[in-house]
Parts: C-alpha cells; structure tokens; sequence
C-alpha cells in the first residue's frame, strides 16, 4: 500500500506544494527588490500524466513569471502571492490528511493482524 500510485501521487504533491510555498515566500521577500521576477511551481499537469501512466512520480518545475512589470522591472503582485498562498496552504492540508489516513489504515490492519 505504501507503494501505491495513491500515496506516490501525494508524496510528489507534498514535494510540489511545498516547493510552491517555498517560491511564494520568496517572491514577497522580493516585493521590492527591482528587476526580480516571481517564481511558478508547476506539476499538476505533470502529475496528472505520471498518474494516469500508473507511476505517481514527478518532480516539481519552477518558472520566472512572464505577467507585466511594474518601472522597476519586479513583477511580483502580492495580492496574487496571498491568494495562491492560501490555494496552496488548503492543498498541502488536504494532501497531508490523504496521506495520513493512508498511513492510519496501514497501521490499523498491522495492529489488527498481530492480534
């Protein structure tokens, strides 16, 4: 069960999200820095794919943003940094509870097994 497509999909989506919360945070550091651009996580298209190909394994890919910039070359928005923080934050919670309840059930049937 460990080894499943299930639990592999979420432990790449845990390393996704948290790269993602990792970028985020580094692009507010930077609100004001001139020239920077912020940072996009991409995977779920990956991770899509790597699903419905039976594996579950991805790796996470960080871009630049290509939206507008401000006079000073930054182009980070922090209303689009909140917002996608919170997106993210709800889905490493949710990801967290899947793989917990996973890990539950494995120890519920050991614990079950050497009764």
């Amino acid at each position: 069960m460990l080894d499943s497509v299930t639990a592999t999909a979420l432990v790449s989506a845990l390393d996704g999200l948290a790269l993602r919360q990792r970028s985020i945070a580094e692009n507010i550091a930077n609100v004001n820095t001139p020239g920077y651009h912020a940072k996009r996580v991409r995977f779920e298209d990956a991770l899509r794919a790597a699903v419905a190909d039976g594996t579950g394994v991805v790796e996470p890919t960080v871009h630049r943003s290509l939206e507008p910039t401000r006079l000073n070359g930054n182009n980070v928005n922090l209303d689009t940094e909140t917002l996608s923080n919170i997106d993210t934050v709800l889905r490493f919670q949710f990801a967290s509870q899947a793989i917990g309840g996973q890990a539950a059930s494995i120890t519920k049937a050991i614990g079950q097994a050497s009764a």
